[in-house]
Order: C-alpha cells, then sequence, then structure tokens
C-alpha cells in the first residue's frame, strides 16, 4: 500500500526478481513512478478498504507492506491484512518512533523511518566502536554491536570469529538486518552484532577498532 518513493522503489524491486506484486494507491498519478515494464496490478483505492485489498488480491498474499505517508493508514491497513486476511508477513512504516514501540508489541513489525534514519546517520558520523546493547538478566551471555573500521572491509565473517574468538549472530546492512553467515564478508557500513559470555566488551572493541591482524 503506497505508490510513494518507497512503495514504488519497493514494488520495482520486487517484480524485478520476479514476484507477484500488487500497488494499491488512492491517487491513480502515483502510479507513474512504477517504470513502464511493471508487470504487477495496479488497484487504485485506500489500502485498508476491503475492497481494495480483494482486488489487489489479498487473499492470496504471502506479504503486504503498508508504507503510504500517513501512520494511521498504515497501522489500520496492516491490521486489517493480518486480523481480517490473515496475511502471514505484514510490516508498516511508522514515522513517529514512539508509536512504532508501542505497535512492535502489540505484534505488527514496523519500520521506524526516523529512527533508522537517525541510527544510519549516527553510524557514519560516530567512529567504530563496539558496546552492550543487551545482557541477559543472569548476566552470563551479552549482545555486543559492533562497527568495524574500514580495514576490515572484504574479510570474511569467518575470519573476523577466528581473529576475535566471537560468534556473529546477525548483521545490519544497508537498512537491513540479516543472520549472519561464513561466507560473508564485511562491507563499509556493516554494524555486527556479537554473541559473547558476560559483559564486557573492551576486547572487541579494541580489535575492530584496529587494522586484522591477517596471515600473509
Amino acid at each position: 500500500m503506497g505508490c510513494g518513493r518507497v512503495g514504488a522503489l519497493l514494488a520495482t524491486t520486487l517484480d524485478a526478481q520476479g514476484h507477484s506484486v500488487a500497488v494499491i494507491d488512492s491517487e491513480p498519478k502515483a502510479f507513474a513512478r512504477l517504470p513502464q515494464d511493471f508487470s504487477g496490478r495496479r488497484v487504485t483505492g485506500l489500502g485498508m478498504d476491503r475492497g481494495a485489498l480483494r482486488q489487489a488480491g489479498i487473499k492470496d498474499a504471502y506479504a503486504f507492506a503498508a508504507v503510504s505517508n500517513g501512520d494511521n493508514s498504515n497501522i489500520i491497513a496492516a491490521r486489517v491484512a493480518r486480523e481480517t486476511f490473515h496475511v502471514e508477513r505484514v510490516v508498516a512504516r511508522i514515522y513517529d518512533p514512539t508509536r512504532a514501540l508501542v505497535y512492535e508489541r502489540l505484534g505488527i513489525p514496523t519500520v521506524a523511518t526516523v529512527q533508522r534514519t537517525t541510527e544510519s546517520v549516527l553510524r557514519r558520523l560516530l567512529p567504530p566502536s563496539a558496546a552492550v546493547t543487551w545482557t541477559h538478566p543472569t548476566g552470563m551471555v551479552s549482545l555486543v554491536t559492533a562497527t568495524p573500521i574500514t580495514l576490515w572491509c572484504g574479510v570474511p565473517f569467518s575470519v573476523v570469529e577466528d581473529l576475535t574468538g566471537e560468534r556473529i549472530a546477525f548483521v545490519s546492512r544497508l537498512g537491513s538486518v540479516m543472520p549472519a553467515r561464513p561466507d560473508m564478508v564485511i562491507q563499509e557500513f556493516d554494524q555486527l552484532y556479537f554473541a559473547v559470555e558476560g559483559q564486557d566488551a573492551s576486547l572487541l572493541r579494541s580489535i575492530l577498532t584496529r587494522a586484522p591482524q591477517l596471515e600473509v
């Protein structure tokens, strides 16, 4: 739902990957953002309207993204998709980070635009570091968020784990979060999430803010 810049890019990307896509927007002119070779369905209407959703094929949908420019519209449409049509994967874009947190707790996955943008800018402003972002109540294990210096770019995750002695659980890259795989390599601005024993991030910080000690 929503054929603004985000919705149009999302729909175009999915269509190019071979997925069956339908786009809903209340303004017919918005579909001009889609490329001429877009093979998906264009539906003029409100994304929270059951008739428009049915016309878009919601009954057969695997996923639904509410990415219009209105928080209320996105949340209502997301709830209709999930609660009425039982769509398996639903996500809503929310500008207000406080409201996004509330809806996350209600079980509606959200993308908090302002918060994500702020975090992205901070990653590019602040020097590389590593810090504990979560600790189990027992204190036995923690999640450490680390941003390596650029000299680590191109180093495979498997080598990073060997050099740090810690396991990379997942990585945040270009606005997406994905499970880490040994065959991945570090890219610029990657944010690595390590599962570590205890609550100390100093060793990781020391290693990842210096040049990697690679064997020649």
